[in-house]
């Protein structure tokens, strides 16, 4: 399975995974007692999770001008997420297919998409933990380089000189690289969404 990095930290994916586990256990407790799926996913609009709020308002308009499977494409689209897509998938192939266990499916994608936000806080506790490290290093590093500038020039004075020069230069870049190394492992690495490049081929 492909990889792709989200820019997005991790608590930002724990946010959105969270939101689109309550719209589905919503969803699945709506269609219950709903005429039907259409029906399930517009009384959803007024109650979704606020970081889906929009997409949310944006599929239940586009089943007012379009079919059922073309809105849901693009509601998956518009969130551009794995998890969302699998709840997608789903309920494509019960409308299609007139699946008797679409309940029954839902909670089970919203038991895995619940189990996947545990997994986003326990990456983002972690790290947090580094990035304060981090904090606490290059503080450390900046006021003792402050404090040899004010205090103490004479031992930097060997610096000043060509080789000196090169050899701040080089630990200026080592430095640098490792800030940069500590942003990207803050980054989180999501699967390749499922309906990608199908939505790309409608649009």
């Amino acid at each position: 399975m492909k990889f792709k990095t989200d820019s997005k930290p991790a608590e930002d994916q724990r946010v959105l995974v969270e939101a689109i586990a309550s719209w589905t256990e919503s969803l699945r407790d709506t269609i219950s007692a709903a005429a039907g799926l259409e029906q399930a996913i517009i009384a959803t609009e007024n109650h979704c999770p606020r970081a889906i709020n929009e997409p949310v308002q944006r599929l239940v308009a586009s089943l007012r001008y379009g079919t059922l499977e073309d809105a849901l494409r693009r509601f998956a689209d518009d969130i551009a997420h794995p998890t969302c897509d699998f709840v997608v998938a789903a309920l494509i192939t019960a409308s299609t297919h007139h699946s008797r266990d679409l309940t029954q499916l839902l909670t089970h994608l919203a038991e895995c998409s619940r189990s996947e936000c545990e997994l986003y806080l326990r990456i983002w506790v972690s790290r947090a933990r580094t990035r304060t490290s981090v904090r606490i290093i290059s503080g450390t590093i900046f006021c003792f380089g402050l404090g040899l500038l004010l205090f103490n020039m004479s031992y930097l004075r060997p610096f000043l000189s060509q080789e000196g020069v090169f050899v701040l230069l080089a630990i200026a870049v080592s430095f640098g690289c490792s800030l940069y190394w500590m942003s990207q492992i803050a980054r989180v690495e999501v699967p390749g969404r499922l309906l990608a490049h199908r939505v790309g081929s409608k649009s």
